[in-house]
């Protein structure tokens, strides 16, 4: 008998008949001998309507309340599935996070999670029940409701299967796996039978929408397997585990090695920003990146080139959305530097090879920069981690890079 977690997402339980759709498979996997935990989110666009009603009788609403009104759409959710699991014959039991002792800190609208006590669970589950809960919610140690924030009904969901070592933690949503790139980019892209985590986390943070960063990295903090699959047609979906694991698969399944890159991601929504003459001194990046972060402007990639008279280009990309506030705080940075000009750019996109088997071997990144040469697309910055390369380019090259190299890595041919 196997413990498995299962999430289903808005679009998975967006009207009854979707809930009873999942009702069935939820059923089939039950009455296959397995014990079964059931997350599930609020119905689609209901998170939406909840927050339009706040802003309807408060400019400012208070987080504490925000948590307490988004936190009862989950809770909908959970009792029509039980009512469906019933309907089918299937016992079941409803929570809300606070009913199953999810822990978290206090922060409304973005807390984490610190503990779960799953006796009640456990308890449930021995006695022959489906168990399900409500995502993305939990209460702090005054009880409080809690919201975990984007993502937060994953996170439920890999938090649940850590704390019960569930044998997997399966998560439904509107496509059938992880792709080595966008399909709708790419066509010939491949769905991916595995990924390690930390594939999965630099495929997420460079912008596959697939699965939210926070409940990967819980995953890979606890060893706890993924698996994406759809909520809409069978299959095996993507399996997301460690790099030991996956390595025990290839070996059973006799394949030679892990594959050199595993997929490629990107970003449209970046900008560019240069304080051109800046002095070349000790500190001046603290001074130039202090003001930005103390803006709340998060910072991606860093360049910084030295001139011949003693003054630097320094370079850096940020969120498209905080592109006109970052250029109003380089301004005063200019001025109290003394460096020449600003200049910006929200024409640009980040394009990312990612692959594990970067660290076994060499040429890759001398193939990327070759493959996109031939296409006549120019790098503007670069930046490598152990098992990434990421380059930033002219925002119309984009599909035609990302097509060029999916071509060169041979990313459409299995176990290349």
């Amino acid at each position: 008998m196997a413990l498995i977690v299962q999430k289903y997402g808005g679009t998975s339980v967006a009207n009854p008949e979707r809930i009873n759709k999942v009702a069935e498979r939820v059923a089939r996997k039950y009455h296959a001998g397995n014990q079964v935990v059931v997350v599930v989110s609020a119905m689609s666009g209901e998170t939406n309507r909840l927050t339009s009603l706040a802003t309807e009788v408060s400019d400012r609403p208070s987080l504490r309340e925000m948590d307490v009104l988004l936190s009862t759409g989950e809770q909908v959710t959970i009792a029509l599935l039980c009512m469906a699991l019933h309907t089918v014959g299937v016992q079941a039991v409803s929570y809300t996070g606070g009913q199953v002792h999810i822990l978290t800190d206090d922060v409304h609208s973005k807390a984490r999670i610190k503990k779960i006590d799953d006796k009640k669970i456990r308890s449930d589950l021995n006695s022959g029940s489906i168990v399900v809960v409500a995502g993305f919610q939990g209460t702090d140690e005054n009880g409080n409701i809690t919201t975990l924030g984007r993502g937060g009904s994953d996170t439920t969901a890999v938090a649940l299967a850590a704390a019960l070592k569930a044998d997997e933690c399966q998560i439904y949503t509107d496509v059938d796996g992880v792709y080595t790139t966008d399909p709708r980019t790419v066509p010939e892209a491949r769905k991916l039978e595995a990924i390690t985590y930390e594939e999965m986390l630099e495929m997420a943070s460079l912008g596959a929408k697939v699965l939210q960063i926070r409940s990967v990295e819980f995953a890979s903090k606890y060893k706890v397997p993924l698996r994406v699959l759809s909520s809409f047609e069978e299959g095996k979906g993507t399996l997301i585990t460690s790099e030991d694991q996956l390595s025990a698969c290839d070996k059973e399944e006799s394949k030679m090695e892990q594959a050199l890159i595993s997929g490629i991601a990107f970003n449209k929504d970046e900008a560019k920003l240069t304080l051109v003459g800046v002095p070349d001194q000790p500190g001046v990046a603290h001074h130039i990146l202090g003001p930005i972060g103390k803006a709340n402007i998060e910072v991606d990639m860093i360049i910084q080139n030295v001139g011949l008279d003693n003054t630097t280009d320094f370079t850096f990309t940020v969120h498209r959305n905080d592109y006109e506030r970052a250029m109003e705080v380089l301004e005063d940075v200019r001025k109290e530097l003394g460096a020449e000009t600003v200049t910006g750019d929200t024409k640009i996109v980040k394009l990312s090879l990612v692959g594990v088997g970067m660290r076994s071997h060499v040429g890759i990144a001398a193939t990327m920069f070759e493959t996109l040469a031939n296409e006549g697309i120019n790098i503007r910055m670069i930046s490598t981690s152990e098992i990434k390369i990421s380059v930033v380019i002219d925002e119309k090259y984009l599909e035609l890079g990302v097509r060029a190299l999916h071509t060169a890595f041979k990313l459409d041919q299995v176990g290349v």
